[in-house]
């Protein structure tokens, strides 16, 4: 969300998505408020301070790590506060992914988290935990259940081997998507509570998501590859897969920067529709199969336009609960 106030982005979440609020995060209050920051300080007996490169590993908590965690707690008083009256059954918390927390994070050396099997598989135990207290302190706090979703935005580059070494050089080892899968299928198993995995990067694994135990699947649905005459075949295939399987999928149609004009409801949910017509899923199944979202994160945003984009991703969801015969 944007702006730096808690309390008003969580108030505006929880009045507008009454069904599934979700805990605002506010990187535009700089470290340790920024996706990588603020999951790193979730993690349990792993500490990371900032260098000029980014995020690195360090030996015990510093200012950085402990900005992190106060930042979290009073999001977490904020998020109470707003759920106070509403009494939600339900609330979303988001961290980055172990693959994309593993692709941002710095050794002592310099060198990616991801370029250590051993690393990894510690960071992804230490965030394992640390979100199992997260979210058993988000339930206890609002008397939710809680659904986590898992950032993945830079998976996509892991599995292709196209992120860059320290040194600018070369690049680093491809992951194989057997091994990102099973990291991801462990995790979710461990975690006892329902996962969702978003990704909102150009060709995101959908199937290998889907493939891994998770709740539901997102991604950025206004991609050229999913809709109108540029959508690709392949991809097309991929998203009826994961539907033929009862996987749902966070679709992101509504856009997460004002668009500049007016647009409405009616017209974000055509491409859903369409969608479902060309995969040959009646329209009566898109209220269990999709979850209307904005495209990405709504940070960069002004703060009446990420009003605006939850208050149209509440109505397109609405309109699959009864959709027309014809768009």
């Amino acid at each position: 969300m944007p702006g730096t106030d808690a309390r008003e982005a969580a108030a505006t979440v929880v009045g507008e998505l009454p069904l599934l609020p979700y805990l605002p995060e506010l990187p535009a209050r700089g470290v340790g408020a920024d996706m990588i920051g603020r999951t790193a300080g979730l993690l349990v007996d792993l500490a990371v301070e900032v260098v000029p490169t980014g995020y690195r590993v360090t030996a015990r908590p510093g200012h950085d790590h402990r900005r992190a965690v106060d930042l979290l707690r009073a999001d977490l008083d904020a998020l109470e506060e707003a759920c106070e009256v509403a009494r939600p059954e339900w609330v979303k918390v988001q961290a980055a992914g172990p693959w994309t927390l593993a692709a941002a994070v710095e050794l002592h050396s310099g060198h990616r988290v991801l370029t250590d099997a051993g690393a990894v598989r510690e960071f992804t135990a230490s965030l394992l935990e640390g979100l199992r207290a997260h979210a058993a302190e988000v339930a206890g706090r609002t008397g939710a259940q809680v659904l986590v979703q898992l950032d993945e935005p830079t998976l996509p580059a892991v599995l292709a081997g196209s992120l860059p070494t320290a040194s600018g050089y070369g690049t680093v080892r491809a992951v194989g998507r057997n091994e990102a899968q099973d990291a991801l299928r462990d995790l979710v198993a461990s975690l006892d509570r329902p996962v969702v995995v978003h990704c909102c990067a150009d060709r995101p694994p959908i199937s290998l998501l889907a493939g891994a135990g998770v709740a539901g699947v997102g991604i950025d649905a206004t991609h050229p590859a999913f809709r109108g005459d540029t959508a690709l075949p392949a991809a097309l295939d991929v998203i009826g897969e994961a539907w033929d399987a009862g996987t749902p999928l966070l679709l992101g149609v509504v856009p997460a920067l004002d668009p500049g004009r007016p647009v409405t409801s009616r017209e974000l949910a055509k491409p859903l529709f369409e969608l479902a017509d060309r995969l040959g899923f009646d329209r009566s199944r898109l209220a269990s199969l999709a979850v209307p979202t904005p495209t990405c994160g709504l940070a960069g945003a002004t703060p009446t336009w990420a009003r605006r984009a939850l208050t149209l991703s509440r109505e397109i969801g609405e309109a699959l609960l009864d959709p027309p015969e014809n768009t």
